[in-house]
Order: C-alpha cells, then sequence, then structure tokens
C-alpha cells in the first residue's frame, strides 16, 4: 500500500489513515515505510493530541509509522475521537530534523563486541571497517520499547544489514552496544537477546530514579564514538559515581 495522500494543510487527517484495533483502539497510521520524516509525524502528533487531551483518550502509543491511541468507550467513540484527531494540526514540525545528538562512547570488539569478527567475516569488512562504518553515521532514535531504555535506531548501512542471530542469547550485557537488520541499539540492562553484539558503552540508559528515566528520546540522535579500553573504564567509574553525562549537540 502507498503512503497517504499529503495536502498542505498539515492536519493530521490530510496525512493519515485510520485503522480499526479491536474495540477500544485505532491506529493512525502516516506511511508504509520506515523514514525519519514519517516518525517525526508520528511524535508530533502524539505531543499534539496529549496537549489537546479530547474526552475519552486514555493514552498513545508511538511506533515507527503508526500512533496507536487507546479510548474509553464509555466516554466517547472511535468515529467521533476520529474526527477530533483528524482535525489536528501538526503545524510545521512535520520533518526529520534530530532534536539532540549524543555522543555515545564504546568499546568495540573482543569480549566487549564478541559478533565483531563474526559481522566482518560475514560482510567481508575487516574489523576495523566494520567500526568505521558503524561509527561514521548519526543514528536516528524512532522509538524504544522491548526493554526501558531501549531505542530503535536507524538507518545502518546496507552493508551491515544482517539479520538477528538464529539462536539469541540466554544473558546480553549491559551496555552493548548491537545491531540487527537496519536497526542498531543498546541494552539498557542484562536481558535475553538475539542481536549481534560490536561493543559496549559504560553510558547509563535507564535509571528510574531520573526524571526522565531514560537518557534517550524518540527524535534525538546518537553517534558512537569508538574509545579504548583505559577509557571505557574510565567512564565506567564516572558513571559509577553520578559524574557523568555523554556530550549532547543541540543542532542548530
Amino acid at each position: 500500500m502507498g503512503e497517504p495522500h499529503e495536502r498542505a494543510d498539515g492536519r493530521i487527517g490530510a496525512l493519515a489513515r485510520f485503522l480499526p484495533v479491536g474495540d477500544t483502539a485505532f491506529a493512525v497510521e502516516f506511511g508504509a515505510r520506515i523514514a525519519p520524516e514519517i516518525n517525526a509525524r508520528v511524535h508530533r502528533a502524539a505531543a499534539v493530541l496529549a496537549e489537546a487531551a479530547p474526552a475519552g483518550l486514555v493514552e498513545t502509543v508511538p511506533t515507527f509509522r503508526s500512533l496507536l491511541v487507546h479510548y474509553d468507550p464509555t466516554l466517547t467513540s472511535a468515529a467521533a475521537l476520529q474526527d477530533i484527531v483528524g482535525a489536528l494540526d501538526l503545524g510545521e514540525t512535520t520533518h526529520g530534523a534530530l532534536a539532540r545528538i549524543w555522543r555515545i562512547p564504546v568499546l568495540y570488539g573482543e569480549e566487549a563486541g564478541p559478533d565483531l569478527d563474526d559481522v566482518a567475516r560475514v560482510t567481508g569488512l575487516s574489523p576495523e571497517e566494520v567500526v568505521a562504518r558503524h561509527a561514521g553515521e548519526v543514528y536516528r532514535v524512532y522509538v524504544q520499547g522491548f526493554l526501558p531504555g531501549f531505542a530503535y535506531m536507524g538507518d545502518l548501512l546496507p552493508e551491515l544489514d544482517l539479520p538477528r542471530l538464529s539462536t539469541p542469547r540466554v544473558r546480553v550485557p549491559p551496555g552493548s552496544v548491537a545491531i540487527a537488520q537496519r536497526m542498531t541499539g543498546i541494552y539498557p540492562v542484562a536481558s535475553p537477546g538475539g542481536w549481534r553484539l560490536l561493543g559496549n558503552t559504560p553510558v547509563r540508559l535507564f535509571d528510574p530514579s531520573h526524571s526522565p528515566p531514560t537518557l534517550l528520546a524518540p527524535g534525538d540522535g546518537v553517534r558512537f564514538v569508538p574509545v579504548d579500553a583505559d577509557t571505557h573504564a574510565e567512564v565506567r567509574r564516572q558513571v559509577a559515581d553520578g559524574a557523568y553525562m555523554p556530550d549532547c549537540e543541540v543542532p542548530a
């Protein structure tokens, strides 16, 4: 299916289509592909709808290309709420510009990135070339999910587009920097996982004592910065002492 027809007025109803999702929710679909401009509209729509706070709205859940809208059927109906949502104007914030760009230090390879050599073998690149390509891009945070603080970031270069591991690991260490298909991400806590591990960062992605509890937010950008083992250890010490915050740039 193609993209929804666009008009110049910026209303959600002109940019998206509505799809039923059970008896208490519907999806607002802005496109059929993963793209920065589509994802930006999803998150802008979530913000505009939260500000409007129409009667019966329970919550919204942003995804890569659509916004799931939950409502209370005793207070409103899908048709009535869709009319309200469709009339909301996204304004001019409908492009894919990044809000902030974080520089995340990463120790690549060996114990920190046990899949680096295999990724190099499969892609025909050297380990150094894999690191250079992975660290040479700025990645967009599309959505968060799977674990608190886990950000799905894209898009990887085509040569690093590899499937998940056929057998997931039972335990992936916290801070593991990984790739799968056209996405890259950082495991915020120890968990099972099937992505390929390239390296590790000591940066804390999720801290429930902070407000907000997650470091990264949808619409942010991330650049991975290769560091050596001594720098990795020093950053880890500073993080443990609560004295470290990664560099962050706000694009002009």
